[in-house]
């Protein structure tokens, strides 16, 4: 099918509900995860002690962290930098080189690393042409960019279709 580059390999309304001790035992040590609308609000400086929480937790487990935003180095690196988190800005996702340039800061592979985001179009697709485990979550506000806002319109249409087929079995999402 396809159209099957869209279907992440799990969703989740946040990132608080990944199973990381379930992750840790699949073999997972890196996590690739975009920035706005995944880990806070899009126009969010700093991180909350909730995400400062889930980021320790993650590295308890040894894993590792990295951003992976198509948005401007000065908005990813004051994000990223006070969390000592690598990152890759203006990563032109879904195309698979900042992918590549992640994998490179986690030194991990594609086996045993997850895409976490909150967009089919960017995050999931390229996750998944990158033969990435993907997790797809529900943005976190709806106040967005007007880029952004013509991707939810399309994805709610590749959701709804895709979901009428059969092949989104989790709740409703858009």
């Amino acid at each position: 099918m396809m159209l099957e580059k869209f279907i992440p390999s799990l969703h989740l309304h946040t990132i608080y509900d990944i199973d990381l001790d379930k992750l840790q035992s699949k073999g997972i040590k890196g996590v690739i995860t975009n920035l706005d609308n995944t880990l806070v609000e899009q126009d969010s400086t700093y991180a909350n002690e909730q995400l400062t929480s889930w980021l320790q937790k993650i590295r308890d487990r040894e894993m590792k962290v990295v951003i992976v935003s198509n948005n401007r180095e000065l908005r990813v690196s004051s994000f990223a930098r006070p969390l000592g988190i690598p990152f890759v800005y203006e990563a032109r996702k879904p195309w698979g080189h900042p992918f590549s340039r992640a994998l490179k800061l986690l030194h991990t592979t594609s086996r045993d690393t997850v895409v976490i985001g909150d967009q089919l179009l960017t995050d999931i697709v390229g996750g998944n042409r990158s033969g990435f485990f993907t997790i797809w979550v529900d943005p976190i506000s709806e106040k967005e960019g007007w880029p952004t806002k013509v991707n939810r319109f399309i994805e709610r249409q590749i959701y709804s279709y895709l979901k009428k087929k059969g092949y989104m079995p989790w709740d409703d999402h858009l």
